[in-house]
């Protein structure tokens, strides 16, 4: 028997939202959760995220009049996603059946759910597609209400105090009805700030901020500073861990097990130039700073199956002159723009998830790439999160953003194959006028046109590159995380490399293989699979299976 220093039910690590969920189904089942978080702010990288989950059948699609089932669910899953370490069929089926009650279990917590209504799925076109949508987001949250650990909740990378699809349709303020009147809303949420000392979370931290309230008032110990070293195994199972904590080493005891939700290693540099794609860099990644990929090496020491470790969730990037990131996921989606190799040749439907959009990226050899835009682009939409029209001094003196008169000077200037680009605008530019974009088909899924502008007819996407200036910016494969790692059965228990069962030890979130493999089926589809397999983790290690 291990001399514990203290012991507790269930350790869990990290504190991203699948550790909250775990760590409050724990609760319910009258076992002792703890939390160990390695830096000093909680909440993980789903503080960071848009703050959305992927959830099929759930009730609020129900509530709004939208139809949907755990079979129609399973359905697109199966037709997306073939089976792989990490997503049988038994792991999709969990998935999709858990979702729905795990929503209400936690809407009758006090946490109050979002659906995002016309989000839609990613591949709608897909057997069990729904254009509807099935992500849910969170309401606004007064990070007032954590009192002390106020300061504690990692930062959010989306600023503004908007909620479920208000991001979208603000992005395009300049453009609509509906975007002017949530410029209003955020206006107006803005000046109730000042006045009242509301701190808003919204996206990400607003999961995270009504999570940790949650487990808070459950009385869930969480400590930050707490890393994680290694385990402690005994007779073949994980009875605990090693911890550094204030400069010195704890060994706690586990009594029903341990839950890996440590993140991935977006931050890693070796772990990324060994498994990931190249060219690669820590530079490139958006993710939470703890991601650095210990826990899942420590793992791998005890034996344990890993999959899809060249995977993430890409996120198309480019670097600001003052260090900080742009993010164009939605960007690319709007008219008058297209995304271009050194040659000039378009790679990707600029339109698509952002996460293919990076898997083609690297499948056409193209990092970096460029976008290309006319002054139509830059003159009705945001960019880098940078209002339209407005141009910050820096960014053409600096020459993050090229800018000229022709596309033949364009092109010389971002260093693009001159001919190549005015060949391919030209492609490009008939596929506009005759409806049709031949070579990607961009447009044609309902999720193509979700971010579009519904102004721009007869397509909300597909928009002709005809009027001077132009602009170019370098774009580069960035991401939010890593999307492979430890492979775990429908419990979320931990796999070996001889298929058995690793006692004792369970994993969930960006340190596992992913249930949706190298596909995103929907926005908030990381998430939702922490959530899930924290909340089924800890169900199993309390005997409510």
């Amino acid at each position: 028997m291990a001399d514990w220093d203290e012991t507790a039910d269930f350790v869990i690590i990290g504190s991203g939202g699948g550790s909250m969920c775990a760590a409050l189904a724990c609760v319910d089942l009258g076992i002792k959760p703890l939390i160990l978080e390695k830096t000093d702010m909680v909440g993980g990288s789903t503080a960071m995220s848009g703050g959305i989950l992927w959830i099929p059948a759930n009730s609020l699609m129900a509530e709004a009049g939208v139809q949907d089932s755990v079979e129609e669910g399973l359905r697109y899953l199966t037709s997306l996603v073939p089976d792989q370490p990490g997503s049988t069929p038994e792991r999709k089926r969990a998935y999709v059946e858990t979702g729905r009650e795990m929503v209400d279990w936690l809407r009758a917590k006090g946490i109050k759910w979002i659906y995002c209504r016309d989000w839609s799925d990613y591949y709608d076109e897909r057997p069990g597609g729904k254009a509807d949508g099935r992500s849910l987001g969170m309401e606004l949250f007064d990070r007032n209400r954590l009192g002390p650990w106020k300061d504690k909740l990692r930062g959010n990378i989306f600023p503004m105090p908007v909620q479920g699809t208000e991001g979208h349709k603000l992005a395009l303020f300049a453009r609509t009805l509906k975007g002017f009147a949530v410029s209003l809303k955020v206006a107006f949420r803005i000046a109730k700030k000042h006045v009242l000392g509301i701190a808003y979370a919204s996206n990400g931290g607003a999961i995270q901020g009504r999570m940790l309230e949650a487990a808070l008032n459950h009385d869930v110990d969480i400590r930050l500073n707490h890393g994680v070293t290694d385990f402690v195994v005994e007779d073949g199972r994980v009875t605990g861990v090693i911890v550094n904590a204030g400069g010195g080493q704890k060994r706690i005891g586990a009594g029903k097990g341990v839950l890996i939700n440590a993140g991935g290693f977006a931050h890693n540099a070796e772990m990324r130039a060994k498994y990931g794609p190249q060219p690669s860099s820590t530079e490139w990644t958006v993710s939470n700073p703890g991601d650095t990929g210990e826990m899942i090496l420590r793992a791998m020491d005890l034996g344990i199956a890993v999959h899809g470790l060249d995977r993430a969730i890409w996120c198309v990037y480019s670097r600001q002159p003052d260090g900080r990131p742009g993010m164009h996921a939605n960007e690319l989606a709007k008219p008058h723009l297209i995304v271009v190799d050194k040659h000039g040749k378009r790679i990707t439907d600029e339109s698509c998830s952002y996460m293919e959009t990076g898997q083609n990226i690297y499948r056409a050899g193209a990092v970096p790439c460029f976008a290309i835009m006319d002054g139509r682009h830059r003159a009705r939409y945001n960019w880098a999160m940078t209002p339209p029209r407005y141009m910050p001094p820096n960014w053409l003196s600096s020459g993050y953003m090229k800018k000229a008169g022709s596309l033949r000077e364009l092109a010389e200037k971002a260093g693009i194959d001159p001919d190549g680009l005015e060949a391919e605008v030209a492609r490009f530019n008939g596929f506009v006028d005759q409806g049709r974009d031949e070579d990607f088909h961009r447009g044609e899924r309902a999720y193509d046109r979700y971010f579009g502008d519904p102004r721009n007819k007869p397509s909300p996407t597909l928009g002709t590159l005809s009027e001077a200036p132009f602009y170019a910016v370098t774009l580069f494969p960035g991401d939010v995380g890593t999307y492979g790692g430890i492979v775990t059965d429908e419990w979320g228990r931990v796999i070996k490399q001889d298929g058995s069962v690793l006692p004792g030890l369970y994993a969930t979130g960006n340190s596992t293989a992913s249930v949706t493999g190298d596909k995103y089926p929907g926005a908030g589809a990381s998430i939702g699979a922490s959530f899930i397999f924290g909340y089924r983790a800890a169900r199993h290690a309390g005997g409510a299976t």
